[in-house]
């Protein structure tokens, strides 16, 4: 067995036990407190919900707005041409265009976190199916991804709006910030993200729908939060 680092012993007297319940709030500030990266880590929560995606009635995806943003720059394409062109440009798209933007991303420039159309662009946005389809960037309607107001959509995206799906598993992550957010900020955003989750509870879901809730850190543990503290839990 490798030899535990300085660090790895140090969080390991912190942390416990390992099968440990955590108060969201505490665990949010453990994980502050337990930093160990040089960058600004990210702050990840897990769901597992009880439900099956492989059935129509029990797939849960949506978007919410982190009242926090997400500390990230999110880089927005739009398809849209004219007027709705210029108001995309205006909210701050990073690339808007029409068959030019097409030929762009079919040559591989897909550096994006949004795709954006309005609903006269879908004709052109189909094409791209293959290359949008298993990024996750495919604009759609239910995400109010194709919109005849991009404006508010670019805002959106750039404002700490994030998409959720949930995995084959039945499992749901999301990033809610930043470990440099204050801990009120963080604990806007964890509510915020679990409560859409649980506003999104498929017709399909049997039984108990919200079943485990973990936070962790990009490079430090995860921790099991008690779910009955948790809004819906």
């Amino acid at each position: 067995m490798a030899k535990q680092t300085k660090k790895q012993k140090a969080l390991v007297s912190k942390l416990g036990d390992n099968q440990k319940l955590y108060a969201v709030d505490e665990a949010i500030a453990l994980l502050k407190d337990l930093k160990s990266a040089k960058f600004d880590e990210s702050l990840e929560v897990s769901l597992n919900l009880g439900v099956d995606p492989r059935h129509a009635d029990q797939m849960v995806r949506g978007m919410v707005v982190l009242p926090s943003g997400t500390g990230k720059d999110v880089k927005v394409a739009v398809f849209a041409r004219g007027d709705k062109a210029e108001a995309a440009l205006a909210a701050g798209a990073d690339k808007v265009g029409a068959e030019d933007l097409l030929e762009d991303m079919q040559n591989g420039n897909l550096d994006y976190g949004r795709v954006i159309a309005t609903p006269d662009m879908m004709g052109i946005v189909g094409r791209l199916g293959k290359v949008l389809g298993p990024k996750g960037l495919m604009p759609n309607p239910k995400l109010g991804t194709v919109t005849p107001n991009v404006a508010e959509a670019v805002k959106a995206a750039k404002g700490g709006q994030i998409e959720f799906r949930v995995e084959k598993a039945g499992i749901i992550h999301g990033g809610i910030g930043k470990l440099s957010f204050s801990d009120e900020a963080l604990r806007a955003n964890f509510d915020a993200f679990v409560d859409a989750i649980v506003k999104a509870k498929p017709s399909g879901a049997k039984g108990k729908y919200l079943r485990k809730v973990g936070l962790s850190s990009s490079m430090g543990p995860g921790l099991k939060i008690d779910v009955a503290q948790v809004h819906g839990g």
